[in-house]
């Protein structure tokens, strides 16, 4: 039957290219599936009426055939966020050079979508799991996945309880280096504004829910106490996707606050935009400084100063990691720190007399 004909009709299969080859239909699944023997020229027909046919694996098929689906997931907390494409980027460079592909699902900071998508990449067989959990403090949304002996590595953020693989940051010394940047400058009243959900005012020593965060807030906070700064936690403003950053920056203005940390970079676009939008400098009235190397961050007026994170490098050492536990790695667990690198712009300056 000619190719063309039989592609136009319906999906090739394993019978049509062991037909056109001329072998029996077992032969050609093991040279297909890449199992089992057969001879240098059995391979050789199958594969050439493979090509002439069309012919594409059932990727389902081979899954129960075989147990393994080459494909693992990663679950992002905010597709809209740089560090997650950039993270995710370097997740996939690894996995295509393994032979693996990557099924990418989102989060939204939020446990129940987190919840789902681990069911989602369950379902689909994945042969391991990539994941910045939606809190650090109750991961329970994961143990379906460790349940089940699905190799799953953590990055950017830990969770509390699970005894396995993560990459993240040195967020703690980068938030350190960042507050100290502001207080040689001489500004005694600097801010640092999240997005991360918290129940009340930020009290020194509190949980948080991405650790990630919860790092930069102690980084911070030990670098105000440093300078001898009375109650460094009253500078620390969460829930900023709840509240709005721009009303957080507007009532920071109002209180007197001099500089402020910014614990990514869309938190950063959003306070840089308030401060023009209320006609204050930066940085003459008040200084701006922020996590993760953005585009925008080094085309604005003033440039920004920026603690960098190895981005691509978080999600390719992940899925390295991944890939390592898929093959059967049991070595202990490893919790790898990466350095920042911190990049100094023009949007720092004193404070204002």
């Amino acid at each position: 039957m000619p190719a063309d004909h039989l592609n136009g009709r319906r999906e090739v299969t394993v019978s049509d290219v062991a037909a056109a080859a001329k072998v029996s239909k077992a032969t050609a699944a093991r040279v297909l599936g890449g199992y089992g023997a057969a001879s240098e020229a059995v391979r050789d027909r199958v594969q050439a009426a493979a090509e002439e046919l069309g012919y594409r694996p059932n990727a389902l098929a081979k899954t129960m055939t075989t147990g393994r689906s080459n494909s693992i997931g990663i679950i992002v907390g905010d597709i809209e966020n740089p560090f997650f494409a950039q993270a995710t980027r370097g997740a996939a460079d690894v996995a295509k050079a393994a032979g693996y592909d990557l099924i990418l699902l989102n989060s939204d900071e939020h446990a129940d979508a987190e919840e789902n998508a681990v069911s989602v990449l369950l379902a689909k067989r994945v042969d391991g799991i990539l994941v910045a959990p939606a809190s650090t403090t109750d991961p329970s949304t994961l143990r379906a996945a460790v349940e089940r002996g699905r190799p799953l590595v953590l990055f950017d953020r830990i969770a509390d309880g699970l005894d396995v693989d993560a990459v993240v940051a040195d967020n703690r010394a980068g938030a350190r280096r960042l507050t100290d940047l502001l207080l040689e400058a001489g500004h005694r009243r600097v801010a640092f504004v999240s997005t991360i959900v918290h129940e009340g005012d930020y009290r020194v020593g509190d949980r948080l829910g991405s650790s990630s965060v919860g790092d930069r807030v102690t980084g911070f906070v030990e670098a105000l106490e440093v300078a001898g700064i009375p109650d460094p936690a009253r500078f620390v403003r969460l829930n900023a996707r709840r509240d709005g950053v721009d009303a957080i920056v507007r009532g920071l203005v109002d209180e007197g606050i001099t500089a402020i940390v910014a614990s990514d970079s869309l938190i950063a676009q959003a306070a840089f935009r308030t401060l023009r939008e209320l006609g204050i400098p930066i940085p003459t009235a008040v200084s701006l400084v922020a996590f993760d190397d953005a585009d925008w961050t080094s085309l604005s007026a003033p440039a920004i100063t920026v603690m960098a994170q190895p981005i691509h490098e978080i999600g390719a050492e992940a899925a390295r990691l991944l890939i390592r536990r898929i093959a059967g790695d049991g070595s202990p667990h490893e919790n790898v720190v990466l350095p920042q690198r911190l990049i100094e712009r023009e949007s720092i300056a004193p404070p204002p007399d």
